[in-house]
């Protein structure tokens, strides 16, 4: 059974992911740059209603709800996000997209029994994955991405110090949606590139 302290970190950190996702979905929608000081406080505003529980017919807070549906999101994607409210913050650059996209590629078969090797176990205390983790992350930071750099250490940090329920190292760096996100970063990221090359084109087209 999950201990009191895991829940309420675990509420805490889904009423804060979920006010940072309408907070970016907003600002995407607004054809402005929204303040940082507005964001702050529509986060702080819309975590407290999500954390709380509303009564009514609601028994447990929104966010244990959405947790319950999503499952307990990975302190890589939980940081990425909400760094992304952040002044000046800069897209995740495709050098980490890709490679994550292609361990989500291999790994989520594997896990799921689609071959005789189990790269899930591995998280459980495995030094070569954890060596393969900080290689990966100062390959983060030879690529000048220092963001990366701190939330692969943070989460080496939460997995360490049994921050989450789960003891797997795999559950602090990777989650579905962090895969997904990575999957559909890259055809985007060659139409965006086709798109441009096009344009460029057309700019320098004689006549």
């Amino acid at each position: 059974m999950m201990a009191p302290y895991l829940q309420i970190i675990a509420l805490l950190e889904m009423s804060l992911t979920c006010a940072v996702v309408l907070t970016i979905l907003m600002q995407k929608i607004s054809s402005t740059e929204i303040p940082f000081a507005i964001r702050l406080v529509v986060v702080l505003l819309l975590g407290n209603l999500f954390f709380w529980p509303l009564g009514m017919s609601l028994e447990l807070p929104l966010s244990a709800y959405v947790r319950g549906a999503t499952g307990e999101l990975s302190i890589v994607t939980m940081l990425l996000l909400w760094s992304s409210v952040l002044p000046d913050a800069k897209k995740t650059p495709l050098g980490f997209k890709l490679p994550l996209a292609l361990i989500a590629i291999v790994f989520y078969p594997l896990a799921l029994g689609f071959g005789m090797v189990d790269p899930y176990a591995w998280g459980y205390g495995s030094i070569t994955l954890l060596i393969a983790v900080i290689l990966f992350a100062i390959g983060c930071g030879l690529a000048g991405w220092i963001k990366g750099v701190w939330i692969i250490a943070f989460a080496i940090i939460a997995w360490a110090a049994n921050w989450h329920e789960s003891a797997n190292l795999w559950d602090y760096l990777l989650d579905p949606f962090l895969a997904i996100w990575a999957l559909i970063a890259i055809p985007k990221a060659i139409y965006l590139k086709r798109r441009e090359k096009t344009q460029s084109g057309y700019l320098f087209r004689a006549g």
